[in-house]
């Protein structure tokens, strides 16, 4: 399996900024790791997307995966409670 390219939409990077550096830094490491591994252990699919779910504490990753481009697509980060909300 190649190496993962990570795109973050801007929108989640302005999410990523308001988050508080202990947990920041949990998450741009579950991030990274994507890069190798796009489905990792405690992956969810989200029902009617093309996304996936990927919990980091009480802070959720939301990401659609390119195979055929080998990217991966940081849609939305947030708290469990708000990350779900239009």
């Amino acid at each position: 399996m190649g190496k993962y390219k990570i795109r973050i939409k801007k929108s989640a990077s302005e999410e990523l900024g308001k988050i508080q550096k202990k947990d920041l830094l949990k998450i741009i490491e579950r991030i990274k790791k994507l890069a190798l591994n796009p489905r990792p252990q405690g992956y969810q699919k989200l029902s009617s997307l093309e996304r996936y779910r990927l919990r980091q504490g009480n802070y959720r990753i939301i990401y659609s995966v390119s195979g055929k481009d080998f990217e991966i697509h940081i849609v939305k980060i947030g708290h469990r409670r708000e990350v779900y909300k239009k």
